[in-house]
């Protein structure tokens, strides 16, 4: 009754404020008004980055390690998952720096969380992982559940039945996605992308099965340590109490030591054009085009961002959107996006079609993509891409959390700490040239990877 009497007064209260929160934002926003990010390097070398917000009672917290799933071992898919997975699954006990600490079972941390109203989370995604934690910013509250998420980070104790009952879960879940044709699909995209780099590493039942517990402790010590940190704190506090919060939350933390620098990976190669088919008994033919494109940092990336409104970015009004479905009734809805990363991340066009209808919307598709590059957008799609784009950043950022993603982003990725300032005016200053150049360099015709499940042959 208590962690739910805890839980509801967090809330109710974040909910009554939410409001005003979000219109402050906005206010904000429209009027360009920055938001400045503080940023330094703890004594044993993690790199912080902080957003003071007094607008409510919360404070976001992020640290993230390049830890990602292209740093998994070719024959252990699956394990960087597994490794932030089990970090809370139980603390070990420890005599160090914070004195005598018990040890804790996940159920004990679980609720230890609940009895501050605190929330964690974690994520692992292609290059990087981490963990969250949203805390009340009250001193007793806040300094409880950051000690507890220090502890989770530090002194993870990684007990083997719950690594078995977490893999025999994986496990059972990949095989339900490897039914689906739209998984099915991004799967052979990301091969057929990325062929033997690192991106291209999808987990399966037989890399996770392998996975021991030594597996997950060897790869936790070797990229869960402080100096490789990226933390990223935003809400109520002030840049003293960062400073204690940063500190301790790496203090109990491993170093990496000169010795132990990670292997640089491999180049991405751009294959040539090439067209793979699926069959699956689904009654539509799902669709992928694509290829390598941007790296997150591209100084084409703002170019590509209103390129990419107009082409199958902006919904009902993008260009794939009125050729494939309001034309010709084609497809439901067709999309286009870029997913900028460390390395050249995938431009993917994807839709759903009747099957007698899958070669008309891929030759469609190439069609205007062929287009797009030729001609470029039209001033009128020029102006309705930057003005929405520049008119909806706020929704971007509307949120604590919202904001916390993109610090994450900024830190990790070595973004300009001016990025959210200049958001903007970096897209009102896109020209249509500046467009058609940048699609010219990333994108070309001729080497999209295409891949259909569910087609006939």
């Amino acid at each position: 009754m208590m962690n739910f009497l805890f839980g509801y007064t967090l809330f109710r209260h974040v909910r009554a404020l939410q409001f005003f929160f979000a219109l402050a934002i906005l206010t904000l926003s429209s009027a360009y008004a920055a938001i400045p990010i503080q940023s330094w390097t703890t004594p044993n070398g993690a790199k912080v980055l902080l957003v003071e917000n007094h607008s409510i009672p919360v404070v976001d917290v992020s640290v993230e390690f390049d830890a990602g799933s292209r740093r998994d071992p070719t024959d252990k898919a699956g394990l960087a998952s597994m490794a932030n997975m089990m970090l809370a699954r139980g603390i070990a006990a420890s005599s160090g720096v914070g004195g005598d600490e018990p040890a804790l079972s996940e159920a004990q941390v679980l609720d230890a969380f609940a009895d501050t109203a605190a929330q964690r989370g974690g994520s692992v995604s292609l290059d990087r992982a981490g963990v969250t934690l949203r805390s009340l910013s009250s001193q007793a509250e806040s300094d409880a559940a950051i000690l507890l998420f220090a502890r989770m980070l530090a002194q993870p104790s990684f007990p083997a039945d719950f690594l078995a009952r977490d893999k025999a879960r994986a496990i059972a879940a990949i095989k339900e996605e490897l039914t689906k044709p739209d998984a099915i699909a991004s799967r052979a995209f990301m091969h057929a992308l990325y062929g033997g780099n690192p991106y291209s590493m999808q987990p399966t039942p037989e890399s996770v099965e392998p996975i021991t517990r030594d597996d997950v402790v060897a790869f936790y010590r070797k990229h869960y340590v402080a100096d490789r940190a990226v933390i990223a704190i935003v809400g109520d506090v002030s840049r003293e109490r960062a400073e204690a919060i940063a500190s301790q939350l790496t203090l109990r933390m491993a170093a990496s030591g000169k010795a132990a620098a990670l292997p640089p990976m491999p180049e991405v190669l751009v294959a040539g054009k090439s067209e793979q088919r699926i069959a699956h008994p689904a009654s539509q033919s799902h669709i992928l085009i694509g290829m390598p494109a941007a790296v997150r940092g591209d100084p084409d990336f703002f170019a590509l961002m209103v390129g990419n409104y107009v082409l199958g970015g902006g919904g009902f009004v993008s260009r794939l959107m009125q050729e494939v479905r309001e034309k010709r009734g084609l497809s439901y809805g067709v999309y286009s996006s870029f997913s900028p990363l460390l390395q050249p991340g995938p431009f993917r066009i994807g839709l759903q079609t009747q099957k007698a209808q899958t070669a008309e919307a891929i030759a469609v598709v190439r069609g205007t993509v062929a287009d797009f590059l030729h001609s470029g957008p039209s001033k009128t799609e020029m102006k309705a891409a930057k003005d929405y784009l520049v008119q909806g950043f706020a929704l971007r950022i509307d949120t604590n959390s919202k904001i916390l993603d993109q610090v994450a982003m900024i830190g990790y990725y070595n973004l300009p700490l001016d990025y959210l300032d200049t958001w903007t005016s970096r897209i009102s200053q896109v020209t249509r040239e500046d467009v058609l150049s940048a699609f010219n360099r990333k994108i070309k015709a001729g080497n999209l990877i295409t891949v259909v499940v569910g087609s006939p042959d």
